[in-house]
């Protein structure tokens, strides 16, 4: 028996230091490759937006001086009035989304928002390494993790943004679970505080439900109103909404649909 109780400390012990080994040998390959890889950064498809989680987050915009590490040379290159953040892609998965918008505005300040911590660390070390790539690009994005449902205005002081992204979020299919999903009545109104008039959000999903219950809600919502056809087809930013991110990619691959709305925040009549 005790022999067998050694036996099986023994393999306990060869398995973990394989493991920590295998985790070292993914580290190595990781600094080797100088481009980040998506297989170095494994995690869950969806988070909890519910739970608590361990965040950092400032106490209001005005207090907020992370950007100026952020986008160090962007800041050193254009004028106060500049440097805002007037982008913000909520969950922004791998940054797909970002890549694409970045050259389209170089002079407007984007930031992708996303709960998951390893694949927050990998759109933030792309970009640090496109920057040293083909400086001087991507100086205008930039990710953080944190929880847009909770900690948005902690971020944004009002009328800040012009345009809003929600890009294939959570579908959360269970009725009990639909609470989670990221465009409610409630988390609508904070989205316009937020929103300058004329600002814009996008929603594109591929679950039908889904695009149903987030027109539905901003149809509802009194500082809303949908773009016509005529209106998205002028809009720059759309096709790359539609086949940018991971997600969308992943879609067309599998020969999905997607559902797009756009919707413009309008001037409060009060």
């Amino acid at each position: 028996a005790e022999y067998m109780g050694d036996c099986s400390r023994s393999m306990a012990d060869s398995r973990a230091e394989e493991h920590e080994q295998g985790e070292g040998e993914a580290e190595t390959r990781q600094e080797e490759d100088i481009r980040p890889r998506k297989k170095f950064y494994r995690c869950r498809a969806h988070a909890n937006p519910f739970s608590e989680h361990s965040f950092e987050y400032p106490v209001s915009p005005a207090l907020w001086k992370d950007p100026e590490q952020y986008y160090t040379k962007f800041f050193e290159t254009h004028p106060p009035e500049d440097r805002f953040i007037r982008f913000a892609d909520i969950g922004c998965g791998f940054g797909g989304l970002l890549f694409a918008l970045s050259p389209l505005f170089p002079s407007k300040l984007m930031l992708g928002i996303e709960i998951r911590p390893t694949v927050c660390q990998y759109v933030v070390d792309r970009i640090a390494h496109m920057r040293k790539e083909q400086s001087p690009t991507f100086e205008n994005i930039h990710a953080i993790r944190s929880n847009a449902m909770k900690y948005l205005p902690n971020y944004f002081a009002k009328g800040q943004l012009e345009k809003l992204f929600f890009c294939f979020p959570d579908p959360h299919f269970k009725k009990k679970k639909q609470k989670r999903r990221i465009i409610s009545p409630s988390l609508l109104s904070e989205y316009a505080f937020v929103l300058r008039p004329g600002g814009r959000v996008y929603t594109v999903t591929d679950v039908k439900d889904l695009h149903v219950w987030m027109a539905t809600h901003l149809r509802e919502h009194p500082l809303f109103v949908e773009l016509s056809p005529e209106e998205l087809e002028k809009d720059v930013c759309i096709p790359h909404v539609m086949t940018a991110s991971e997600e969308a990619r992943k879609v067309e691959r599998n020969h999905g649909e997607k559902y797009l709305a756009v919707f413009e925040r309008i001037q409060s009549q009060l």
